[in-house]
């Protein structure tokens, strides 16, 4: 498949015209645009809709820069722009913190958006966290198939497709986090990319805490 461009700001706000916008926003969008394939930025722009359609729906106040940012940027650990010895969502999270905090955010504002991205993949603890985690953590899950895809409706989902292409992005998803799973295992196996190492990965083997806690130095 030819790649082709990653959707732009006005290809989402044609379809979700109550998207918020701020300079700051921009920015993110520009530098996640900038630094991800097209499929996966795409993923991060329908992350963004549906985690602002879930807040537009259910009355959630939120800081809405915070959540742009976060959804947006959430996946810059499976780019080479966020390499490092942990999970790709810590490594991501402390690059958009590292950009957030260049654009004028306070500690507190930084760590929401770090929480939002190391949490993201992680939703049975995101959930429970201040309102931008814990929308972060459904946007992204939405557009994997979660019980919030009911809740948005198939009009929703649909215009959000069609604002940001899906682009193979099943096939081409399932290839990047097995890569990962080749070349870094020590960092996936706390992360779902376990269960893609496990299923897909030859070779692939993660250690088990049964072992540990049975081969522990104490003597019972």
């Amino acid at each position: 498949m030819t790649d082709v461009a990653p959707t732009t700001q006005a290809q989402l706000r044609a379809h979700f015209p109550d998207l918020p916008q701020s300079p700051l926003i921009d920015r993110a969008f520009d530098y996640a645009r900038d630094r991800c394939p097209a499929f996966l930025f795409n993923h991060a722009a329908r992350s963004w809709m549906f985690a602002a359609k879930l807040a537009m729906l259910e009355d959630v106040a939120h800081d809405a820069e915070i959540l742009a940012v976060s959804t947006l940027l959430h996946d810059l650990g499976l780019t080479e722009h966020a390499v490092g010895p942990n999970r790709f969502e810590v490594n991501g999270a402390g690059v958009a913190a590292t950009f957030v905090r260049e654009q004028g955010f306070d500690d507190r504002r930084a760590q929401l958006v770090w929480d939002s991205i190391a949490l993201h993949a992680t939703p049975s603890i995101g959930v429970f966290k201040e309102p931008e985690v814990a929308l972060c953590a459904r946007g992204v899950g939405a557009d994997f198939g979660t019980p919030d895809n009911d809740l948005l409706g198939a009009s929703a989902i649909a215009l959000a497709v069609a604002a940001a292409p899906r682009l193979d992005m099943k096939r081409r998803f399932t290839a990047c986090v097995c890569h990962m799973a080749e070349t870094k295992p020590e960092t996936t196996y706390p992360t779902f990319i376990r269960d893609f190492g496990e299923r897909l990965v030859p070779g692939y083997k993660a250690p088990s805490w049964v072992d540990v806690i049975a081969n522990g130095p104490f003597s019972e």
